[in-house]
């Protein structure tokens, strides 16, 4: 995994706004404790509102969204179509990155009209 795919995910998993501890944050990346250290260091200086300390935890004191993405029916059908095959790739990187993408999409459509349209 290469960095920056590791700040986004320490980023994705501290915006439920719970606090987390290094050797927690480093066991699910596998990476060592001393990595999350200097990447919440990394993450701090970017100007994201990362507090905590070692021994104690870090926490993401504000939300950190990205703005709504708009797509017509059939963007986002073609958007599902693609990774939907994609998440069958012999690349197992890509397989999972389609997956996590899907599962993000999915979490964010309304519960009416898109799902239907785009099964």
């Amino acid at each position: 995994m290469s960095r920056n795919d590791r700040l986004y995910d320490l980023i994705q998993l501290l915006r439920d706004g719970r606090l987390h501890r290094a050797g927690d944050l480093a066991a699910q990346l596998g990476v060592s404790t001393r990595t999350i250290w200097r990447d919440m260091a990394v993450l701090a200086d970017s100007g994201l509102p990362v507090t905590g300390e070692r021994g104690v935890g870090y926490i993401l004191r504000a939300p950190v969204t990205l703005p709504p993405l708009i797509l017509t029916t059939d963007e986002l059908v073609a958007l599902q179509l693609f990774l939907s095959q994609t998440s069958e790739a012999a690349d197992s990187d890509v397989a999972r990155g389609a997956r996590s993408l899907a599962a993000k999409i999915s979490a964010v459509l309304p519960q009416t009209g898109a799902e239907g349209e785009a099964g």
